[in-house]
């Protein structure tokens, strides 16, 4: 797990070693083989940058004061936790439901024999975490918004509708409501209010003349996506031919969304079985009659949008269900 530990005595020290965390800042009496601190300020915005997790053992207080100048979003802030140096008091302090605090309180106290001390309204009616099961699922939240919406008409025990051809309705939620919740990858609203959550299951077979920069790719990408309706964020992968590795377009554009981009060669591409969109001109130029349908195919992916074509880019979208 991506964690530090931030140690205010000897016993926080020992009990952050207990837990078996490896990177642990300790107050500089205290140090020994771990990072030396004299004054937070010194260290936090290392951690705040670099962890998706941080358990302070001490004081509340001292945590609070710590991080107040660098909470900025409940999306993308790390979780933060707080406990005493004996772990009796495990507290979710920060990122409870979309960082995992309060799983990580849990996974603390059961630990140290302690207390999870979760203070969340859902968690504590007992009533279902949209931002949690979306975060479980690795489902894109749309709209935050919304969450707090769906959460506040759920604690008022109100009617939550869910809508979705990949998952089951979870506990708690019914096929109809003035507000719900669809999980798919199209665009679409079954619900006077809909908050959507989008699997990362499509990958983006993608081919292109050398030297094709990367918003002319990105922008045919964005019309075959608005064309059919899917949900951009859908997208977990930009899969092309292995004489594309290098192509700077791919690479800026799987940097720019924050996915992975992976090749193949030409030889795995034709071992494929299926029906593709064959052009002779391809085949001369790569060795395989359509790089684009291929390379979906290549990532498990069901073809869903055969290969269109446009200032020298092609572009095909594949659905992957098997990890969901």
């Amino acid at each position: 797990m991506d964690i530090c530990a931030v140690c205010f005595t000897k016993a926080g020290v020992e009990l952050a070693e207990k837990l078996g965390i490896e990177k642990i800042y300790a107050f500089h009496k205290y140090a020994g083989k771990h990072i030396s601190f004299t004054s937070l300020s010194e260290i936090m915005p290392v951690c705040w940058r670099h962890y998706a997790n941080i358990l302070f053992i001490g004081a509340c207080g001292i945590a609070v004061r710590a991080i107040a100048p660098f909470v900025v979003d409940k999306q993308i802030d790390p979780a933060v936790v707080v406990c005493d140096d004996r772990g009796k008091n495990v507290i979710s302090l920060v990122a409870g439901h979309i960082g995992g605090a309060n799983r990580l309180a849990k996974k603390i106290a059961e630990k140290t024999e302690g207390r999870a001390v979760i203070t969340t309204a859902t968690d504590v009616n007992e009533k279902f975490a949209v931002d949690t099961w979306a975060v479980e699922n690795d489902l894109y939240i749309t709209d935050i918004e919304m969450v707090k919406k769906i959460s506040a008409a759920l604690l008022n025990n109100e009617t939550i509708g869910f809508y979705s051809k990949l998952y089951e309705t979870p506990e708690g939620l019914f096929d109809n409501g003035k507000y719900g919740i669809y999980v798919g990858y199209k665009d679409m609203r079954p619900f006077d209010h809909t908050l959507t959550l989008v699997p990362r299951c499509i990958v983006a077979g993608i081919g292109c003349k050398k030297g094709t920069d990367k918003d002319t790719i990105k922008a045919v990408l964005d019309k075959v996506l608005k064309e059919n309706h899917i949900n951009k964020n859908a997208i977990y992968k930009i899969a092309s031919i292995d004489i594309k590795k290098d192509e700077k377009g791919l690479i800026d554009l799987a940097k720019e969304m924050n996915i992975d981009f992976d090749t193949y060669t030409a030889e795995d591409l034709n071992s494929l079985k299926g029906d593709f969109t064959q052009s002779a001109f391809v085949e001369e130029t790569t060795g395989v009659d359509c790089v684009c349908e291929r390379a979906c195919a290549a990532n498990f992916g069901k073809v869903i949008v055969k290969k269109y074509a446009e200032n020298g880019v092609t572009v095909a979208l594949g659905e992957n269900l098997n990890d969901l």
